[in-house]
C-alpha cells in the first residue's frame, strides 16, 4: 500500500465518477461532498463506491463526470437513524484524491487490487456467520470494530471464502485480526413490513488474506481469486 494516513484503515481505489458532487455537511466551515465511484472488476463488473471528501482537496470544475481518479483514505461507517431503526452507513473518506489521465477500462482492472486495496485491522465485534452454498463454497461474514481517533471506531462488515472462512468460524469476540481485500458493492432488496421493496446496495470488504495479531498465528489467503455476481 501507497498510503501511511493510518496504519489499521488505510484505501487506495481506481476508477471513474459516475454522478455529480452532492453536499454532505459541514463542520467548522469546512464543507464535504459526496460522489460515487465505479472501480472495475477483473470479471468485467464494477463496484460502485460512495465517497466523501473535503472542499479543500479539489478545485470546483475537476470533480466531473466520467473523470478518473485516485483516491486514498480510509474505510469509514456512521449511524443512521430512520424510522425509529439504526441503519450503517459505509463511505470512503478521502485523505487525497489524484485526477488521472484517460486509460482503457481493461488497464485499470488489470492491476487488480492496486486499483481496489484496503488494508484493515481490527476486532471481531459478532459471532462469525458461516454457511456454504447450495454449490459447497465456504462464505463467513464478519463485522470488524477499527478503531479511530477520538475514541471512536468503524464497523466494517466482511466477508471471507475458503479455507480463510473455515478459519474466520472458530475466531471468538474480540480477536484482533489483519485484514487486506477489496471494497465490493452488492445490490439487494430490503422488504418492509407493509409489503413494499426498497432496492438497496450493500457495502463490504472483500478479504484476500488474513491473519491473527499479536499470536505468531496466521492463515494465508486462498489461492483462487472470488469475484462475487451481483
Amino acid at each position: 500500500m501507497e498510503t501511511n494516513y493510518v496504519e489499521n484503515n488505510n484505501l487506495v481505489l481506481v476508477g471513474k465518477i459516475t454522478n455529480e458532487k452532492v453536499f454532505s455537511h459541514e463542520i467548522y466551515g469546512e464543507k464535504f461532498y459526496t460522489f460515487n465511484l465505479s472501480v472495475p472488476r477483473l470479471s468485467g463488473n464494477d463496484d460502485n463506491i460512495p465517497i466523501t471528501i473535503s472542499e479543500r482537496l479539489f478545485k470546483e470544475d475537476e470533480l466531473v463526470v466520467d473523470k478518473k481518479v485516485k483516491v486514498k483514505g480510509q474505510f469509514r461507517s456512521y449511524n443512521s437513524y430512520e424510522k425509529d431503526k439504526n441503519r450503517l452507513i459505509l463511505t470512503v473518506f478521502a485523505k487525497d484524491i489524484e485526477f488521472l489521465a484517460n486509460q482503457d477500462e481493461e488497464v485499470v482492472a488489470s492491476k487488480d487490487f492496486l486499483s481496489n486495496e484496503v488494508v484493515l485491522v481490527g476486532y471481531i465485534c459478532k459471532p462469525p456467520i458461516y454457511r456454504q452454498t447450495p454449490f459447497g463454497r465456504e462464505i463467513a461474514d464478519l463485522l470488524l470494530a477499527v478503531n479511530r481517533a477520538y475514541n471512536k471506531s468503524d464497523y466494517i462488515p466482511c466477508i471471507a471464502w475458503g479455507r480463510n472462512a473455515r478459519f474466520c468460524s472458530k475466531m471468538d469476540v474480540g480477536t484482533e485480526v489483519k485484514i487486506i481485500g477489496r471494497v465490493q458493492s452488492r445490490n439487494y432488496e430490503k422488504k418492509h413490513d407493509d409489503g413494499t421493496i426498497e432496492p438497496r446496495v450493500a457495502y463490504e470488504v472483500s478479504i484476500a488474506s488474513l491473519e491473527l495479531v499479536n499470536t505468531g498465528d496466521d492463515d494465508e489467503a486462498d489461492d483462487e481469486k472470488v469475484e462475487k455476481a451481483e
